[in-house]
């Protein structure tokens, strides 16, 4: 439905450039949110993407940009004479103008750099300097302080002369004379309280803060947890120095969220959107992968030929090895991927590993149960197989599922303790332990009964 409405919006705006009606398109402009200007944009070419950009009134050109790809931001710094550079950098958030800086290419953002005001250019570079999947790399520095001893008339006044450069307003810091963060006051609380009200009086000391080397992922759950618009960014001295806003941590949780669906699914996360990368960057970010997953299924290949032998005398059993291995991975699959989720929003830890295992342990019986159940009535009275065999392949069946699911649900837990990503063990790699675990589990079995 987005992608529908994006498309006729971007027609439209198109169809009114052509027929050269300018007031009409910066007047349809100004109805449209940034983010629908900045999808129709990005269905336009070249040529009509800094044409319709220029007709855009100051604030919203900047709130545009920042919502742009990255491609046809380029685009339009290129197009941009010094002066339109300087006034879209200036209107931009700190934390935006952050951003841009980390998406350019080099010349491009010394450019950016050497037109954004003295002050604007010290704060970028100071948060370009926290580690890259940091609080402090994603924080503004653009919000409300108050002092403990202003009334609430001195409160507004104060949000009233600088609100509008904040990225946020809603909630307010009060700092003592160093910076150190002492409580925070919302506006409904200003607007609530008397005029002669004083900020620590009516102010909530108890402040849940970030510092600035806090993981950025950790920072976002955080946001889940207790429902926050914005979080306060400290120093180790618990001095503000920034703050979080819901609309960096979305971008988090989707970028965190993408990286690990593409490590489940054993890719090396892409830097680029999928559309705007080229193939030879998707076949780097596959095949150093899919040549460990292959010649670690030659292991597997391994156990089969060293095992033939016992094999050989009932091809029942060969035949039922692939329904074995595919179940086995499945039901790893599913234990791993439920924990690694648990993990990732932080359901889960490493303490919790033996509650976790019990748990798996009884639905695997449950699921082995079911699936050898079924099998073993397949096997006799639609294949016509021997009581024997039939009790081999369902017991390996039974033996697979309950190994499958602890190996599943211990391996990313364990990864995520020696501070690996415990995305990286979900599917493939799974599947293969799985693999071998069900060849070997299956030959003792069939040596044993038969």
């Amino acid at each position: 439905m987005s992608e529908n409405r994006d498309a006729v919006l971007s027609e439209m705006l198109v169809s009114l450039i052509r027929g050269k009606k300018y007031a009409s398109v910066r007047d349809a402009m100004e109805t449209m949110h940034a983010a629908d200007i900045a999808a129709a944009l990005g269905d336009c070419t070249k040529e009509q993407v800094p044409l319709l950009f220029r007709l855009l009134p100051k604030e919203l050109a900047a709130e545009t940009f920042s919502q742009m790809e990255e491609d046809k931001k380029e685009l339009l710094i290129q197009s941009f004479s010094d002066s339109e550079l300087k006034e879209v950098v200036d209107e931009l958030y700190v934390d935006d103008a952050v951003d841009l800086v980390e998406e350019m290419p080099a010349s491009v953002v010394k450019r950016i750099l050497r037109q954004a005001d003295p002050e604007k250019r010290k704060l970028i570079n100071e948060i370009l300097k926290y580690p890259e999947d940091s609080a402090g790399s994603i924080m503004t520095t653009e919000y409300v302080s108050l002092r403990p001893d202003m009334t609430v008339e001195d409160a507004i006044k104060r949000i009233r002369r600088t609100g509008v450069d904040k990225e946020t307003i809603n909630t307010c810091y009060v700092t003592d004379n160093n910076r150190k963060l002492i409580g925070i006051v919302t506006v409904r609380t200003l607007l609530l309280a008397e005029e002669t009200d004083i900020m620590q009086d009516i102010m909530t000391e108890d402040v849940i803060s970030a510092l600035t080397t806090d993981d950025r992922e950790k920072v976002s759950l955080d946001f889940v947890k207790y429902d926050f618009s914005a979080m306060p960014v400290v120093d180790e001295e618990n001095r503000l120095v920034g703050i979080v806003t819901i609309d960096d941590v979305i971008d988090v949780l989707q970028e965190e969220t993408t990286e690990d669906i593409e490590k489940m699914g054993a890719i090396t996360p892409l830097e680029k959107p999928y559309l705007k990368t080229g193939a030879l960057e998707i076949f780097k970010s596959r095949i150093p992968w899919l040549l460990i997953l292959m010649f670690s299924a030659t292991f597997t290949g391994g156990i089969i030929s060293y095992y033939e032998s016992a094999l050989t005398g009932f091809p029942v059993l060969i035949a039922s090895i692939p329904m074995l291995m595919a179940t086995g991975g499945n039901c790893g699959s599913q234990a791993s991927v439920t924990v690694i989720r648990g993990l990732s929003i932080g359901e889960i830890e490493f303490s919790d590993v033996l509650r976790v295992v019990w748990k798996e342990i009884r639905v695997a019986l449950l699921c082995g149960i079911t699936l050898a159940l079924l099998n073993f009535l397949f096997l006799i009275f639609v294949s016509g197989q021997s009581v024997a065999v039939a009790a081999v392949i369902c017991l390996t069946l039974l033996s697979t599922v309950t190994a499958a699911k602890a190996v599943g649900c211990v391996l990313p837990m364990v990864a995520s303790k020696i501070g690996f990503d415990p995305a990286v063990m979900a599917s493939p790699f799974i599947t293969t332990i799985i693999d071998a675990l069900s060849l070997i589990i299956y030959v003792n079995i069939a040596m044993s009964l038969l």
